[in-house]
This record gives structure tokens, C-alpha cells and sequence, in this order.
């Protein structure tokens, strides 16, 4: 006797042909790990738009501050992380959707300034002290408050409700951390009407954007690199002139960006205050907040120049701090980062069966694509070739998130209707088998939907159940 097991891959599967009746102003949000924002698609003007937060700014820090009286979130909770750190959340999106127990998430934990304890089901929970009271947070109820915050946001800018959405998520993403992004949705009061890969999403914009070129060629092959503050992620996808994307293949790391780039930098700064001062500011929270933010600030500014300074006073016991940082240094302490970065490009297109030859345009999106010595491997790895800039680095995965949301609604012109995508699963599907082993079933880059069947014997004469436990891995 035989059992039949049957394996679906459908949860990203985005194939646009849908629409139905338009109740409320759609938007495409891009959840991301450092800045987020919002996008909308107007009919009237034939194009998406990103939208202002009360600031008007574009992009809104993801960022989460508790104080005696109120939560602040965006801007306001990030201008008193130096003063309130043990309160103040960033980086949640690395703990979306990940067991307390895992060895890579007490690593990050350790950076974080902080208290994160185990909750119920292996849950990491969030402690802030709220009006005098210790209280826990999930990751997706602090996800959702950065949600709920662009949804108000939208909603004063449209003079309209917003509820549907679609919410982008990096392409390596777990089915349990997709599903914590959704259930934060939830909690903002959206409707989620999809989730989509980052690189994917920015791919549609390029798209949209490159298909009403009349010169566009009948297929071009393109790798979306997308690095951004706290994931890595790349698409290498074929756009048609009659309006298909077609995923060839998706790589990258959840856990390599930009936040890493600056905490190579506060380990270094730390290590020079340490040695020239003979003193330790290894566990003090608020000094390392400080250093944190000066961090950022000069890693931007040595996108733009080659040499600039970190000062602070009062750092730490009365004591100053200055120090002097080239360009060079900042790419030898990530020299590391930035060859796993070409190392993943490699991988991404043997994955994809394309020489680097074949692929038509590079897409740089994200902030941490502003890098120089990122442009410059690039470059290299690329023979040389020209690198695309011509759409926003940090609007470009919202963009493309807005004009899927207008395509569920059916909304949009001519060429957002007539876009298709087909995109692949990035994870592989597979069963259990015996021991600690996995039987792949589904592997990764599949085009999906996809559908696998096999049969499996039962262990004994006339077995009426059996317990089939379906896993994922790279």
C-alpha cells in the first residue's frame, strides 16, 4: 500500500491577470529593515507616485520608540535613539518570523541595545518599558506599527481610506517570515493582497519604465541588485517588449546590508577609544548608540568623499572622541561583505544558466548600492559594463510594489494591465525523509505555481494516517 503526496508552490506565485472592484485607494509599502515607505498608482496623472509622511519626507525611518507617555515611530523615534536606546527598536525586520533559539538570531540580539527574551512557541519578544511598566512586543506588532504609521500617512496625503496593499519582503524569505510580514499587515489594518520579492518588485518598475521605450528590444535580460540596510537580495529576470517578466532566478542573504557596514565601522571605532584610552566602552549602551549614528553618517559620507571624521564629545567618562576614517579603510573593513556580495551575483547566475555576458542591464537599488567600491566590483565582475541608475535606489521596490497593487485592483493604464510577471520559489520544497535528511521535491528558482507528486509506501498493512512533514532549504 502507498500513500500519493502532493506539493504545492504557490506562496509567491504573481501572476497579474486579476482584478476586481476598486473600493479603497490601493498602495504598494516597502517594509524595509532601515527606511520603509509607501507608493500609490494615479490613474489620473499615469503614474505611481511615492507619497510624503507628516515630515515630508519619502522615506521613513523603521524605527520604534517607547517613552513615559506615547510610542514614536519614523523620524521621531530615530532623533532619540541616543538618548533612549534601550528603548528604542530598529533592525526588527531581522527578527521577523525567527525561532528564539537560532544560533544566527542570538548573534544579532547581541547588537542590539535592546532586551529581547524568549516568548511563547520559541517566539523573540521585544521588552520596552511603557509608562513606567516592562512590557513584550512581538516583532510583528513593532513591524506593525511602522505599517500602520505609512497606511496614516497615505491616507492623509489621498483623503482616502487605504486598506489593501501589497508588502514587499526580501526574495530569500521563509514561508514563516512572509507570514509574520502578513500578520503585521493584519495588525495595521491592511488588507494584504500579496507579498512580493524586493528585486522583483523593482524589476517591475524598470520594466514599466523601459517598455514604453520603442527601441526596447523583444527580450532583455536583467539582474536587479538590490542591497539595502539590512538584507541583500537579486533577481535575474527577462523582460518581454510585450509587457512578461519572467524570473530566471533569485539570490542573495537576509542577513548582509548596510547595517553591517556600519557595525564593522562602531567595532573598529571602539577598538581605537579602547586601546588609546585604556578603557572599555564594549557594554555601554548609550556611547555605542552614539557611535552607531555618527557611523551612518560617515559611511554615507564616504560615498561622496574619500576621507571624513567621527567626532563626538563627551563620549564616554568625560572623555572626547575623534577619529579620522578614509574610504579605503571603511572598503578594507568590509572587504568581506563586499566579496560575498559578487560571490552571491555568481551563484545567482549559475542558478539562472546565464553567462554575465548575456545579461542585457544592471539595476542597482537600495541605498548601499550608492557604495563606490559595490559600483566598482560590479563593474568588474561585469567586464566593464554600464551600471543602471536611472530609477530611485530607495523608492524603486515601493514603486513596483504600487503598480502590482493597481494590477489586483484593476487599476492602472494600458501597460500596467498588460504586464505579466512569473516568478519563481526561492526556497526548495521538500519532505522529510529519514533521520535529519530532506527528500527535495520542489528545488529553488522553479518557476511557480508548481505542482510535484510522489508516492511513498506505508510502513505497515493497512495504514490509514501518515505524518508528512514539509520542510524548506537553500
Amino acid at each position: 500500500m502507498f500513500l500519493t503526496i502532493l506539493i504545492l508552490a504557490l506562496f509567491t506565485a504573481t501572476y497579474f491577470k486579476m482584478s476586481r472592484s476598486v473600493k479603497t485607494t490601493p498602495v504598494g509599502i516597502d517594509l524595509g529593515t532601515t527606511y520603509s515607505c509607501v507608493a500609490v498608482w494615479f490613474d489620473q496623472h499615469n503614474r505611481v507616485e511615492i507619497l510624503p509622511n507628516e515630515q515630508g519626507n519619502k522615506i521613513t525611518p523603521s524605527c520604534v520608540a517607547s517613552n513615559d507617555t506615547e510610542f514614536l515611530v519614523g523620524e521621531g523615534a530615530k532623533n532619540q535613539i541616543t538618548r533612549n536606546p534601550t528603548n528604542t527598536v530598529f533592525d526588527v525586520k531581522r527578527l521577523m518570523g525567527r525561532r528564539f533559539s537560532d544560533v544566527k538570531l542570538q548573534k544579532d540580539i547581541q547588537s542590539l541595545p535592546i532586551k529581547v527574551v524568549e516568548g511563547p512557541t520559541d517566539k523573540p519578544m521585544i521588552v520596552l518599558e511603557h509608562m513606567g511598566i516592562n512590557k513584550e512586543f512581538s516583532p510583528e506588532e513593532i513591524s506593525s506599527m511602522i505599517l500602520k504609521k505609512l497606511k496614516e500617512a497615505a491616507e492623509a496625503y489621498l483623503g482616502t481610506p487605504v486598506i489593501d496593499a501589497v508588502i514587499t519582503v526580501p526574495a530569500y524569505f521563509s514561508d514563516k517570515q512572509r507570514q509574520a510580514t502578513k500578520d503585521a499587515g493584519t495588525l495595521a489594518g491592511l488588507n494584504v493582497m500579496r507579498l512580493i520579492s524586493e528585486p522583483t518588485s523593482a524589476a517591475i518598475a524598470y520594466g514599466l519604465d523601459k517598455m514604453s521605450d520603442p527601441n526596447h528590444p523583444e527580450h532583455k535580460n536583467v539582474l536587479v541588485f538590490d542591497l539595502g540596510g539590512g538584507t541583500f537580495d537579486m533577481s535575474l529576470l527577462t523582460i518581454s517588449r510585450d509587457g512578461a517578466i519572467s524570473v530566471k532566478a533569485v539570490g542573495g542573504d537576509t542577513r548582509l546590508g548596510g547595517e553591517d557596514f556600519d557595525k564593522a565601522m562602531v567595532d573598529y571605532c571602539v577598538q581605537e577609544f579602547n586601546k588609546k584610552q585604556n578603557k572599555n566602552i564594549s557594554k555601554n549602551v548609550k556611547a555605542l548608540g552614539r557611535l552607531k549614528v555618527a557611523c551612518e553618517k560617515a559611511k554615507r559620507d564616504l560615498s561622496s568623499t574619500t576621507v571624513t571624521s567621527i567626532d563626538i564629545d563627551c563620549f564616554y567618562d568625560g572623555t572626547d572622541f575623534s577619529i579620522k576614517v578614509t574610504r579605503a579603510k571603511f572598503e578594507m573593513l568590509n572587504a568581506g561583505f563586499f566579496e560575498k556580495c559578487i560571490e552571491n551575483v555568481e551563484n545567482c547566475l549559475r542558478d539562472g544558466n546565464m553567462h554575465k555576458h548575456n545579461v542585457d542591464d544592471i539595476v542597482l537599488v537600495g541605498g548601499s548600492t550608492r557604495i563606490p567600491k559595490v559600483q566598482q566590483l560590479l563593474r568588474e565582475f561585469f567586464d566593464g559594463k554600464s551600471l543602471c541608475k536611472t530609477i530611485n535606489a530607495d523608492e524603486a521596490v515601493a514603486y513596483g510594489a504600487a503598480v502590482l497593487a493597481a494590477n489586483l485592483s484593476g487599476n492602472g493604464n494600458k501597460a500596467v494591465k498588460d504586464m505579466t510577471l512569473l516568478d519563481v520559489t526561492p526556497l526548495s520544497l521538500g519532505i522529510k525523509s529519514q533521520g535529519r535528511y530532506m527528500r527535495i521535491m520542489i528545488p529553488r528558482n522553479t518557476p511557480i505555481p508548481a505542482m510535484k507528486e510522489e508516492n511513498r509506501y506505508t510502513m505497515y498493512d493497512n495504514q490509514v494516517r501518515m505524518k508528512v512533514a514539509v520542510r524548506v532549504s537553500r
